[in-house]
C-alpha cells in the first residue's frame, strides 16, 4: 500500500481532470462506485457538483470516509 498520493484521470461532464489520491481511497472510491451500479465519472460528477469550495481530492476522501461510517454504524 502506497501512503503517497497518485495521479487519477477523470472525466467530468466531458473535461478530462485529474485528482490525486492515495491508493486507499482510490479503491475505496472504484469500489463504491461499483457497488452502486455507477461509472465512477458519474459518481466522480456527483461528488465534483455538490463538493463547494473544496478541491475533488478532498470531496472524494470526505465521500469515502462517509461512506464507510455509514456503513460501520448503519
Amino acid at each position: 500500500m502506497s501512503a503517497r498520493p497518485v495521479k487519477h484521470s477523470l472525466t467530468l461532464r466531458g473535461h478530462r481532470t485529474s485528482v490525486s489520491l492515495e491508493d486507499v481511497f482510490w479503491r475505496e472510491f472504484r469500489r463504491i462506485a461499483e457497488a452502486r451500479g455507477q461509472p465512477l465519472n458519474q459518481l466522480a460528477a456527483e461528488i465534483d457538483a455538490a463538493r463547494g469550495d473544496i478541491g475533488l481530492a478532498s470531496a472524494i476522501r470526505v465521500f469515502v470516509l462517509e461512506d464507510a461510517l455509514d456503513r460501520a454504524t448503519g
